[in-house]
C-alpha cells in the first residue's frame, strides 16, 4: 500500500491512473487512504477525495467499496463536520440516480428489462443456458444486460446508506429523505419484493433503536423533529403498500405506526390520523373484516367533523351513509358461537389488537352479570347503538336510513325484499370524491351492496322462518330477487351453522323446512323460562303488591341525622384521601423531577468530559502526526541529499557513503553548500576561458565577412532598381484604364444630372418651408416662454418687497415691545425699592416700640423690688444711630429723638418675666437672650433676605396694632 505525504498526493495519483484508463487501480488508491490510519483526522481535502471516490464506485458499480469507504468517512467525520458526510452521500445518490435513469432511457422495451422476479438475486440457470446455446443475443436480453445491472446497483446504495445513517442524531432528515426516495424507487418500478425488504429493514433499525439505548449518538424520539420524521416515513410506507396492493404489508405498516404512536406516547396530527384510519378501512375491507371496517371509518367520521372546518354537509352525510351501510354489512351472527375455549382465547385477543389499532380501549375481563360480553366489545350491536348515540344515523342519507329501519326494525316477512331492491339501486349510484377531505379515499356506496343484499336475504330468512313451517322453495326464490336458490341456500348454510335461523331443505319435494321440533332447540328451549316470566308479570300487573309501612322512622328517630353525618364523614375523608393522593403524586412528580435533572446533568457532565478527552486525544494525534511527519521528511531530505552527493563525487566522499545512515541533515547541507561554491568557482574559470575564445572567433567572423557582406548590398541595389522601374510601369497603365472608365460612367450619368437638380430643388425648397414653419413656432414659444419668466419675476419682486415691509414691520413691533418691558421692568424695580424703604423704616418705627417697652417694663419691676437699676447703655452698630429711651418714662417727640445718638454697651441680663401675652411672640422671634432682643437689625443690614412674618407684605396696620398689645400687656 502506498503512503502519502498529503492527501492531495493521493487524488493527484488517481487523476493520473484514470487519464491512462486504470480505474481500478485509482479505486483501490483512494480505498488504501481512505482505510488508512494515518488519515483519521477529518480536513477538507478528503471531501474531494471521497466525491471522487464514489464517482468511481458507481462507474464501476462497486457496492461493496462504496460501502466500506462511506463507514470509514463516517467514522471520521462524526464528532468535527457531518454535513461533509451528509454531502457526500447526497452525491452518492445523485450519480446512483442518475446513472440508472440513463440506462432506462437507453432501453427500448423497460417492463421486459425489469422482468426480475429479485434484484438480490444472482442471474437464473435459464438465463445462463440461454446464453451459451444461442449465438446471437437478442434485443430482450440485450436491455435485461444494460437496465438491470444500475437498477441492481441503485437498490445496493439505498440500502447502504440507509444501513450507514440509521444510528445517526444529525442525518435523520436525510435517512427520512432516502427511505422516501426508495420507497418512490419500489412504487415507480413495480418493486414488490425489494419493498418488502425495505419495510423489514426499517422496522429492524427502529427494533435495534429501542433496543440498545445507551449509544451516544442514536436519535431521540421524544423530540418532535424526529418523531415526525420517523411518521412520514412510516405514513409513506403505509400508502406504497396499498398503491402496490400489498395488504399484509400495509397491515404491518398500521401495527409500526401503532406501535410508535404507544412508543412515545404522543398521537399525530388529525390530517394524518384521517390517512391512518382511512387505509385501515381499505385494509380491512379486502380482509372482509367488515365490523373493523366500519369502526375504521366511525373514527374518520369523528376526527372529520372535530378537525375539519372546511368540511360540508354534503361530504358529512356521505361518510355518514358509509358508516351506517359499514356497520349494515356486518353479519347479524356471532362467529364465536360453539367454538372452542382456544379459539375463544384467540378471538378475544384478536378483538384487543384490532380494538387498539382503531382506537378503542376495551377491558378483556369487562363482563355483565348475565355473562354476555359488555357494551363495551367491538360487536355489531353496541356499533349501532353507537351510531345512534353519537348522531351518525341523523347526518345519513334518507335511503341509507329507511334501509335501516327495514332491515333492522320492519318486520315484513313476505315484502322485505321488493322494499330493500329500490332502495339498494339508488346507493349503488351514490358516490365520489370528497371535496373537503383529502385524506379520505374516493367513496362508492356500490361496495357495500353485495353484503346488504346477503344481510337482506338473512333477514327474510329470519322472519319467514317465525311465520312459517314449510315454503316451496319456487315461491322462496321468487321473494329473494337478487341471488338464485343455490347461492340463498349457501347463505342458510351458514346461517344455520351459527345457529341464526333453523331450516332444512328437501330438493325431493321441492320445500323448505323450517324450525326444530326438538326439545335442544333454540326456541324451546327456554320456552318454559319465557312462559314463567310473562305470567309473573301478568300478575303483577292484575294484583299489585302491597307497600307495608315502614316502622324504621319510629325505631330510628334520628336515623337521617346520623346518615347525614356519617356521609359528610365519608366526603371529608374522600377529600382528605385525595388531598393525600394529590401530595403523594405531587412528591413522586418532584422526585422524579429532580432525578431527571439529576440524570441530565451527570448526562450533560458524562458528555463535557468525553467532548474534552476527544479534544485531547485528537490535538494529541494531530501533534504526534506533525511531529512524526517533519522528522519523516527531513530524513527524506537527508537521505535524498545523500545519494545526490553520492552521485556527484562517488571518489572524494568515500566516507559519507559509507556512513550515510549517521549523517545529520545539517552536515550534508554544509557539504552540499561547499561542493556548490566549489563547482560554481570552477564553472566560472570555465566560462571566462570560453568567453575569450568566442571573442577571438566572432572577431576572424566578422573581418571575413565583411566585403561578402558588401557584395551582397551592391547585388541587392540593382535588383531593387530594376524592380521598383517595373512596378512603376505597371501603375502608369492602371492609371490609364481607371481614367478612361470614370470618363465613360461621367457621359452615362450626364444624362441624369437635369432631373437630380429637379428633385434637389423640389427637395431643399420642402425643407426650407419646415424649416421656416419650425422657426415661426419655436420663436413664438421662446416669446411666450420670455413673458410668463418676466410675469414670474414681477411676481417674485413684489412678494420679496411685501416681506421685507412685513419683517421691518415685525421688527419694529419687536423693538417697541423689548423698550416698552425694559422701562416697566425698571419702573418696577424703582418701585420695589421704594416699597423696601418704607418697610425700612416701618421696622424701625417698631424697634424704637419695643425698646420703650421694654424699658418702661424694666423699671417697673425695679420699682417693686425698691432698686434703681441704672439702665445699660446700648452699643450701637458701625455706622448706625439709634434712638434712646429717656431715663424717665415721659414721652419724647421724634424730631428730638433723632437728635440724640445714643451708644449701648452689652445688654443687661434680661430679668425675670411674669407670663404674659407677649412672651409667645419673643419665643417667635427667637429672642431667648437679650442678644437676641434685636432680630431686625440682622435683617436690615442686608445678611439675611428674610422678614418677619408680620412684615409680609403692606401690613402697617397689623403692626402698630401688635405694638399697643405689646404695651398694654
Amino acid at each position: 500500500m502506498a503512503t502519502y505525504a498529503k492527501p492531495e498526493n493521493a487524488l493527484k495519483r488517481a487523476d493520473e491512473l484514470i487519464q491512462v484508463g486504470q480505474k481500478q487501480a485509482a479505486l483501490q488508491a483512494l480505498h488504501d487512504l481512505i482505510t488508512s490510519k494515518r488519515y483519521r483526522a477529518w480536513q477538507k481535502p478528503l471531501e474531494r477525495i471521497m466525491f471522487k471516490y464514489v464517482e468511481l464506485c458507481v462507474d464501476m458499480r462497486r457496492g461493496r467499496y462504496a460501502k466500506d469507504g462511506l463507514i470509514q468517512y463516517r467514522i471520521i467525520c462524526q464528532l468535527v463536520n457531518v454535513n461533509s458526510l451528509e454531502e457526500v452521500i447526497k452525491h452518492f445518490l445523485h450519480l446512483s440516480t442518475e446513472k440508472a435513469e440513463e440506462a432506462r432511457n437507453q432501453a427500448q422495451a423497460l417492463e421486459e428489462a425489469l422482468d426480475v422476479d429479485d434484484l438480490e438475486a444472482d442471474k437464473r440457470p435459464e438465463d445462463l443456458m440461454l446464453s451459451y446455446v444461442s449465438g446471437e443475443k437478442g434485443k430482450d436480453r440485450s436491455d435485461r444486460e444494460l437496465v438491470t445491472p444500475w437498477f441492481k446497483f441503485l437498490w445496493e446504495t439505498y440500502r447502504t446508506v440507509l444501513e450507514i445513517l440509521r444510528n445517526n442524531s444529525k442525518l435523520e432528515a436525510l435517512y427520512a429523505m432516502t427511505a422516501h426516495r426508495a420507497f418512490q424507487f419500489c412504487k415507480q418500478y413495480k418493486r414488490t419484493t425489494e419493498f418488502r425488504r425495505l419495510c423489514e429493514i426499517i422496522r429492524n433499525h427502529l427494533a435495534n433503536l429501542n433496543k440498545y439505548r445507551d449509544q451516544r449518538d442514536r436519535p431521540d424520539l421524544s423530540a418532535p423533529e424526529s418523531l415526525q420524521l420517523y411518521m412520514d416515513t412510516r405514513f409513506e410506507q403505509l400508502k406504497i403498500a396499498t398503491e402496490l396492493a400489498l395488504w399484509q404489508e400495509a397491515f404491518r405498516s398500521v401495527e409500526d405506526i401503532h406501535g410508535l404512536m404507544c412508543m412515545v406516547k404522543k398521537s399525530p396530527k388529525a390530517s394524518l390520523m384521517v390517512i391512518y384510519y382511512a387505509k385501515l378501512t381499505e385494509i380491512f375491507w379486502i380482509a372482509e373484516s367488515h365490523l373493523y371496517h366500519a369502526y375504521a371509518w366511525l373514527k374518520i367520521f369523528t376526527l372529520q367533523k372535530s378537525y375539519n372546518k372546511n368540511l360540508t354537509q354534503k361530504d358529512l352525510q356521505l361518510i355518514a351513509s358509509s358508516i351506517v351501510l359499514a356497520a349494515l354489512s356486518v353479519v347479524p351472527f356471532d362467529h364465536t358461537r360453539g367454538a372452542s375455549h382456544m379459539e375463544l382465547e384467540n378471538e378475544k385477543e384478536r378483538n384487543l389488537r384490532m380494538a387498539s389499532l382503531i382506537g378503542f380501549n376495551l377491558d378483556p375481563k369487562r363482563e355483565t352479570r348475565e355473562g354476555c360480553p359488555s357494551v363495551f366489545q367491538l360487536s355489531r350491536s353496541s356499533l349501532l347503538s353507537e351510531l345512534v348515540s353519537k348522531g351518525v344515523m341523523s347526518c345519513a342519507s334518507q335511503e341509507v336510513k329507511d334501509l335501516y329501519n327495514l332491515l333492522e326494525h320492519e318486520f315484513l316477512p313476505l315484502d322485505l325484499a321488493s322494499k330493500v331492491q329500490p332502495l339498494l339501486s339508488k346507493i349503488s349510484k351514490v358516490g365520489g370524491k370528497l371535496s373537503s377531505a383529502s385524506s379520505v379515499p374516493e367513496v362508492q356506496l356500490s361496495q357495500y351492496v353485495p353484503a346488504l343484499e346477503k344481510l337482506a336475504t338473512l333477514r327474510l330468512l329470519q322472519q319467514v322462518s317465525h311465520v312459517y313451517k314449510t315454503m316451496k322453495i319456487d315461491v322462496l326464490s321468487k321473494m329473494v330477487p337478487f341471488f338464485d336458490f343455490p347461492v340463498v341456500e349457501k347463505i342458510s348454510v351458514e346461517a344455520i351453522k351459527y345457529s341464526f335461523i333453523a331450516m332444512k331443505v328437501d330438493h325431493l319435494k321441492g320445500v323448505v323446512l323450517f324450525g326444530n321440533l326438538d326439545l335442544e332447540s333454540d326456541r324451546l328451549r327456554d320456552h318454559l323460562t319465557i312462559l314463567a316470566e310473562s305470567l309473573n308479570k301478568a300478575r303483577s300487573l292484575i294484583y299489585p303488591p302491597i307497600k307495608k309501612a315502614s316502622k324504621l322512622g319510629e325505631t330510628l328517630p334520628l336515623l337521617a341525622e346520623t346518615v347525614d353525618k356519617e356521609h359528610k364523614r365519608l366526603l371529608a375523608r374522600k377529600s382528605i384521601i385525595e388531598k393525600r393522593k394529590e401530595e403523594q403524586e405531587r412528591q413522586m412528580l418532584e422526585m422524579e423531577r429532580e432525578e431527571e435533572s439529576k440524570k441530565l446533568k451527570l448526562q450533560k457532565l458524562t458528555e463535557e468530559a468525553e467532548q474534552k478527552r476527544l479534544a485531547l486525544e485528537y490535538t494529541k494525534r494531530e501533534e504526534q502526526r506533525i511531529r512524526r511527519e517533519i522528522e519523516e521528511r527531513e530524513l527524506e531530505e537527508a537521505q535524498h541529499l545523500l545519494q545526490e552527493a553520492q552521485k556527484k563525487h562517488p571518489k572524494n566522499r568515500k566516507k559519507q557513503v559509507i556512513e550515510g545512515e549517521k549523517v545529520t541533515k545539517e552536515s550534508l547541507i554544509e557539504l552540499a553548500l561547499s561542493e556548490q561554491l566549489r563547482e560554481r568557482q570552477e564553472m566560472e574559470k570555465k566560462l571566462q576561458k570560453l568567453a575569450k575564445t568566442m571573442d577571438y572567433m566572432e572577431r576572424a567572423k566578422r573581418e571575413e565577412e565583411a566585403p561578402l557582406i558588401e557584395e551582397a548590398f551592391q547585388k541587392r541595389l540593382m535588383e531593387e532598381k530594376v524592380l521598383n522601374e517595373h512596378e512603376q510601369q505597371q501603375e502608369i497603365e492602371q492609371s490609364r484604364l481607371r481614367h478612361a472608365g470614370d470618363l465613360q460612367e461621367k457621359r452615362r450619368l450626364a444624362r441624369m444630372l437635369e432631373n437630380k437638380i429637379i428633385f434637389q430643388n423640389k427637395i431643399v425648397s420642402r425643407r426650407e418651408a419646415e424649416f421656416s414653419e419650425l422657426k415661426k413656432a419655436r420663436e413664438e414659444r421662446i416669446s411666450e416662454l420670455l413673458k410668463s419668466r418676466k410675469e414670474e419675476r414681477e411676481t417674485k419682486r413684489k412678494m420679496l418687497f411685501c416681506l421685507q415691509i412685513e419683517e421691518e414691520k415685525q421688527k419694529k413691533l419687536r423693538e417697541e415691545e423689548e423698550a416698552r418691558k425694559l422701562e416697566e421692568a425698571e419702573k418696577k424695580k424703582k418701585e420695589e425699592a421704594e416699597h423696601k424703604a418704607k418697610l425700612d423704616e416701618i421696622a424701625e418705627k417698631q424697634r424704637q416700640r419695643e425698646r420703650e417697652v421694654e424699658e418702661r417694663a424694666r423699671r417697673e419691676r425695679e420699682a417693686q423690688l425698691g432698686k434703681f437699676v441704672e439702665p445699660a447703655p446700648i452699643v450701637p452698630r458701625p455706622a448706625e444711630t439709634v434712638t434712646a429711651a429717656p431715663s424717665s418714662g415721659k414721652y419724647v417727640p421724634r424730631h428730638l429723638r433723632e437728635r440724640i445718638p445714643v451708644t449701648a454697651a452689652a445688654a443687661a441680663p434680661e430679668p425675670e418675666r411674669r407670663p404674659s401675652r407677649p412672651a409667645p411672640d419673643a419665643e417667635r422671634w427667637g429672642r431667648a437672650t437679650p442678644e437676641a432682643d434685636r432680630p431686625t437689625d440682622r435683617w436690615r443690614s442686608g445678611s439675611d433676605d428674610r422678614r418677619p412674618p408680620s412684615f409680609s407684605g403692606t401690613s402697617g396696620t397689623k403692626s402698630s396694632t401688635w405694638s399697643s398689645s405689646r404695651g398694654r400687656g
